[in-house]
């Protein structure tokens, strides 16, 4: 099975009057592209895809397209309650060609069960029908509060061989991912905590989807790609978990690219405090601009 790799995890920018900056994002999907990622994932987590419409998405994947940039090289996430909205948001993104499609599970409705939830999984690629390939299913219960069990996960893969092909795991929790990826030989198991990646990918893992690499693409490769550690990247994971993760990421691509534009988020999030922006500098400089003696 061919490795997944690096995909980042494309922060979205927003101009002031709230549209998205397009042509910035695009520079920053290349970039990341040049510097090692081998593709990119849009309306993720980090790019604040819950935040972003149906049209808007369509109209930047067009653009991204049209820019050069391969459709081989583009993951769609796809981040919504109702069966007929995931459905509609995977055939746009799929019908252009992408890679993989990132599908998050239903999270507006707490406590369900594995069979709510494959049921749900069910609805959604009956609607796509044929359509429907690359799925990588996505575990991240600090933010829908759902957690996809291994049970699930064996269960999803076993009735939809050929369309679920993988899961991104950002529960952050090791024995989850180690019960995952020994389980599972048969996915693209990509570890979304980057405390955890190098040791997932000697494991088996095949790579991540990881919101550092918007701003530190080579340390994250290096994990990704030959499970290599660095202390470092661990470190500074958690002095982003000591703020409103997406935020806090945006502002090391604003301090990486010179670029304000991309401290602004969409609401509900809000933006990091000036103290807030200092703290993140100086912790990342320590870390990684530190001149050996």
């Amino acid at each position: 099975m061919t490795g997944f790799g690096l995909s980042v995890a494309l922060a979205t920018p927003f101009e002031s009057s709230g549209t998205i900056a397009v042509e910035v994002m695009i520079a920053q999907a290349k970039r990341s592209l040049d510097l090692g990622c081998a593709s990119v994932t849009l309306f993720g987590t980090t790019g604040e895809g819950a935040s972003i419409g149906s049209q808007e998405r369509e109209r930047i994947l067009e653009t991204f397209i049209a820019s050069g940039i391969q459709p081989k090289q583009i993951v769609v996430g796809v981040l919504v309650d109702a069966a007929e909205d995931a459905a509609q948001q995977m055939s746009q993104a799929l019908s252009k060609g992408v890679r993989n499609i990132l599908l998050a599970p239903p999270s507006y409705f707490k406590n369900v069960s594995d069979d709510g939830l494959f049921a749900w999984f069910s609805d959604v690629f009956a609607r796509l029908g044929s359509a429907a390939r690359d799925v990588l299913v996505y575990n991240i219960p600090s933010v829908t509060m759902v957690t996809l069990s291994v049970d699930l996960i064996s269960r999803l893969r076993k009735a939809f061989t050929s369309i679920v092909t993988g899961v991104k795991d950002s529960s952050g929790d090791w024995p989850y991912t180690e019960a995952l990826l020994r389980q599972h030989g048969d996915l693209i198991i990509l570890i979304g905590d980057e405390r955890h990646l190098a040791k997932g990918v000697r494991m088996g893992g095949q790579g991540a989807i990881s919101g550092m690499a918007n701003f530190a693409p080579h340390e994250v490769r290096a994990m990704a790609v030959d499970g290599n550690d660095d202390p470092r990247v661990e470190r500074f994971v958690a002095e982003l978990l000591k703020h409103p993760v997406t935020p806090a990421v945006k502002v090391m691509v604003a301090k990486m690219t010179g670029d304000d534009t991309w401290l602004a988020v969409r609401p509900p999030l809000t933006s990091i405090s000036a103290d807030g922006r200092r703290e993140l500098a100086l912790a990342f400089d320590g870390l990684f601009r530190t001149k050996a003696a």
